[in-house]
């Protein structure tokens, strides 16, 4: 009994360490952030549905902003509906790359190069 508690007990560990050890990349994620160009690179662009919505620009916003906001699409805790589709379709690591994707960005802009 105690071999299998310390095993449930070790797994667990390697569990919750691996999900703190999710580095985002940046240049992973271009296939992922062309998706999101076509709202989030057009300035002063405004979105109609499901209300009139200002869309902002993401380029330098913090990489853990970025992750929390995707994240709470995902939970249903930010309700709008175009990016809590998009939100559920992004693995851990998606949502990590995009984040620092973004990050790297200068503020207030969206680069639309994606080289």
């Amino acid at each position: 009994m105690k071999k299998l508690l310390t095993m449930v007990v070790l797994g667990a560990a390697a569990t919750a360490a691996q999900a703190q050890e999710v580095k985002g990349n940046g240049d992973a994620a271009k296939d992922k952030v062309a998706m999101c160009i076509g709202c989030h690179g057009i300035p002063g662009y405004r979105a109609s549905f499901p209300e009139i919505y200002e869309v902002p620009l993401l380029g330098g916003q913090s990489a853990k902003y970025i992750e929390n906001a995707l994240k709470a699409y995902q939970k249903g805790e930010r309700k709008h509906p175009t990016m809590r589709g998009i939100a559920a379709t992004l693995t851990e690591q998606d949502i990590a790359n995009v984040a620092a994707y973004y990050s790297q960005q200068k503020a207030g802009t969206q680069n639309n190069s994606l080289k």
